[in-house]
């Protein structure tokens, strides 16, 4: 039996630049909806949803965090006491299920962000009043538009000084999406910020009470008439251009209802081609709840999108997935986390049927199945353990031993794989040693334990040396897994200096000849390949092409040659650095009757790819990191100089009250210890936030420090 219809379902995620407010938006969602009855703030550091120590020490999130939450409109609620929610069920016929997931905005932590919108319905995103549109919330609208999430945005901050509604709006349909409008208009600004418009209901809306718990409504101001008609009359108009008959009306002068603009902006909103904006001040209590309100209002419950699309596991045909609780079971586990107290936990979504306690699931991924012993229902790290979860719900299971991320889970009798999550490479490297041979012991199971929790965090051992070398997103990145090491697993580690994670690739095309004999006493190995190696479009990876015909080598020595080329592209040719984007065609060969063998074949697969590779000019990429310096215009001239010097490209110069807005790219290899010389350079008062962008080719001079070991 459900307790909420599926219609009534919300599963929705907080995102937005480092620093916008967004787990300032989440405390106040958790106490407006009953579930916490005191307000957790970031800078006393006793959030609910940022929990781990390091993310209340630093400020910052860290991992995403998941929790359930309840809400009923403000427009069509009943007096309820907020006693906390009762497992009965619904207070309210009106009340809808949140399920709510904040994320990181540091950019080293992107794989959260990635892998929770991949598994959610819409998105909150939170704009800086002051700031606007920053580098990463680009990024952030990127992956949203990739899984094609529909969205409403909340311009935060409002009260700060320097706050600006109009630039805000202007950044956001210039650089985002030019169809974001808003809904709502702040009345005053900075600290005469009092609350907000709505332009649907034409009303004034005030908080009050010690947490702005009271909304008040009331008439819009008179001094704010004119704007507020101005605005109105811009969003009725896109409204109207989204369906034919009210723009019929709308021209004869009949302007539609409430319940009709409603209705079509919601519409609109599910297809994204309308993004409504509203606007408050978190920090202040105001705004919070309406922004639950259109969370209801304009976002997707689980049944307002289209089937969820997979492949059979067998045949490889295309396979639906609907949102109902008869269908087979079907879902996606997007995070893996230990917990402390029940060893590791997996997050999962599911799409179709419902999940039970007891019942056997199938991890398509892996061919392997497993029993469900315990369901548990997420309140950040706290936990409320459940018998079922239903379709268009997310949960998380205690004790799974085969299953990671992006894993399809589903009933065995209806084996089905579902998209899989793509994570960004690592871009940097650290080498790790343990302090005493207690730690090389456990630093073991905990590294390989924080790379299950973390597909963008990696894992390798250096055989020439023997060390242990880790890879991730960024310095913070790797600071954090260190520190996480050090609490969580009580394991003692020294690093090294960060290294970049170069690249190699071709930029032509060449073909090479491998020849592996060895004739001895007895059986002797022979292998003998012809391959062509050309460049890949950047991006694309590595393809292995089969272009054998007539037999001139066995189909079963093929996939040795394959496995060779790989093994010789991951030590590389040029640097030793592992090979990408490129395509090696496999065209001829011979083989030996009786001494031809897999080893044979792997070898002289080998030597013809760094053969060819060297004929086909092999080089060395660099990652690129897009970086945005903020800094006082005294400051310009100083710090886009030690960006040229940097070999940085500058793409862009804005001004915001008072201080410069430098956009650059600049290879990763330069930017170490950047943060120190900027304070120096501006006196403490220049900021800045880097994120990976591309990778390019190594200039010469710089190839040959690289080759060299001194960069």
């Amino acid at each position: 039996m459900r307790l909420y219809p599926i219609e009534k379902v919300r599963d929705i995620g907080i995102i937005a630049h480092i620093d916008a407010g967004k787990t300032t938006v989440s405390e106040r969602v958790l106490f407006y909806t009953g579930v916490a009855h005191k307000i957790g703030e970031v800078h006393t550091g006793d959030t609910i949803m940022d929990w781990m120590e390091q993310e209340r020490e630093r400020g910052i999130t860290i991992t995403a965090a998941a929790t359930t939450c309840f809400w009923t409109p403000t427009y069509v609620r009943r007096e309820v006491k907020p006693d906390g929610h009762l497992a009965s069920g619904p207070r309210d016929p009106n009340e809808h299920r949140i399920n709510l997931i904040d994320t990181p905005g540091h950019i080293d932590f992107t794989v959260e962000v990635k892998r929770s919108l991949r598994v959610l319905d819409g998105a909150v995103v939170v704009f800086d009043g002051v700031a606007g549109v920053e580098p990463q919330s680009e990024t952030n609208w990127r992956y949203a538009d990739e899984y094609g999430v529909p969205r409403v945005c909340f311009i935060n901050k409002l009260d700060r000084m320097g706050a600006n509604f109009e630039n805000d709006i202007r950044s956001i349909q210039e650089r985002l999406n030019p169809n974001a409008i808003p809904i709502q208009i702040p009345i005053g600004i900075e600290s005469s910020f009092e609350g907000v418009i709505d332009l649907l209901r034409m009303k004034a809306y005030r908080f009050e009470g010690e947490k702005g718990e009271q909304i008040v409504e009331g008439e819009i101001p008179e001094n704010l008439r004119a704007e507020v008609n101005k605005y109105r009359k811009e969003l009725i108009e896109k409204i109207v251009e989204q369906d034919d008959q009210a723009m019929s009306n709308y021209l004869e002068g009949k302007e539609p209802s409430l319940d009709e603009l409603k209705k079509i902006l919601r519409k609109a909103s599910l297809k994204t081609a309308i993004i409504p904006i509203l606007c408050g001040s978190a920090l202040k209590n105001k705004g919070v709840q309406l922004v639950l309100d259109a969370v209801v209002d304009y976002l997707p419950s689980p049944i307002d999108l289209p089937p969820t699309k997979g492949l059979d596991v067998k045949t490889g045909a295309g396979l639906e997935r609907h949102p109902k609780d008869e269908e087979p079971m079907a879902a996606l586990a997007f995070k893996i986390a230990s917990d402390p107290f029940v060893g590791s936990l997996t997050y999962f979504r599911v799409y179709s049927g419902v999940l039970k306690r007891g019942s056997y699931i199938y991890n398509a991924a892996k061919d392997f199945q497993e029993r469900v012993g315990r369901i548990v229902r997420m309140h950040a790290d706290k936990r409320e353990e459940v018998e079922e979860i239903q379709a268009g719900d997310i949960g998380a299971i205690v004790g799974l031993k085969n299953t990671t991320t992006g894993d399809t889970l589903c009933d065995p009798q209806n084996p089905i794989v579902l998209e899989k999550i793509i994570f960004p490479e690592p871009v940097i490297s650290v080498r790790v040693e343990p302090k005493t041979k207690v730690d090389q012991e456990k630093m073991g199971i905990a590294l390989r334990r924080l790379s299950e929790e973390d597909p963008t965090f990696r894992v390798s051992g250096d055989m020439e040396t023997g060390e242990t070398i880790i890879s991730g997103m960024g310095e913070l990145h790797l600071e954090i897994i260190v520190e996480r090491m050090k609490r969580e697993f009580k394991v003692e580690a020294n690093t090294g200096k960060p290294q970049v994670a170069y690249k190699e690739t071709v930029k032509g095309t060449a073909e090479a000849e491998g020849k592996y004999i060895r004739q001895s006493g007895g059986r002797g190995q022979y292998g003998h390949v012809w391959l062509r190696v050309e460049s890949n479009e950047r991006g694309k990876g590595f393809e292995f092409i089969n272009e054998i015909r007539g037999g001139a080598i066995p189909q079963e020595f093929i996939p040795a040659v394959e496995k060779g080329v790989k093994e010789a592209m991951d030590k590389g040719v040029v640097a030793g650095f592992p090979f990408v984007d490129t395509i090696v065609a496999l065209y001829d060969g011979s083989f030996h009757e009786v001494d031809s063998s897999e080893a044979a074949f792997k070898i002289a697969g080998s030597i013809a790819f760094q053969e060819g590779a060297k004929r086909a000019k092999a080089v060395i990429l660099e990652p690129i990191m897009k970086v945005q310096v903020i800094a006082p215009a005294d400051f310009l001239g100083d710090v886009t100089g030690d960006l040229s010097s940097k070999r940085g490209k500058i793409e862009a110069m804005n001004d915001r009250i008072n201080v410069k807005i430098i956009d650059s790219k600049v290879p990763l290899s330069e930017m170490f210890g950047y943060a120190t010389s900027l304070r120096s350079m501006t006196q403490g008062r220049g900021s800045f936030t880097m994120e990976f962008s591309h990778y390019e080719e190594v200039p010469n001079s710089v190839a040959q420090l690289i080759k060299e070991g001194k960069k």
